[in-house]
């Protein structure tokens, strides 16, 4: 079974997978939510949503709901 997006916890990174292209904005496809791109929690807001990510370099929040259509592989760093 693989993990999404939305089960990271912080300090934690995985490589992308899979991402249900039809349930993400192409917004994030631009910044590179693409599969075989590393993907690590940097921070969770107060209530846990949104959730704060570094991929490959880049910073950006999204949703919980959104995270949660992207499989990733965890590892270790």
């Amino acid at each position: 079974m693989q993990d999404t997006l939305a089960n990271l916890k912080r300090g934690e990174q995985g490589i992308i997978t899979d991402v249900s292209s039809t349930e993400i904005p192409l917004k994030l496809l631009e910044m590179g939510c693409l599969p075989g791109n590393i993907v690590k929690l940097v921070q969770l807001a107060p209530f846990q949503d949104p959730m704060y990510l570094n991929i490959n370099g880049s910073h950006l929040a999204i949703r919980k709901e959104t995270a949660k259509h992207i499989l990733i592989e965890k590892q270790n760093e």
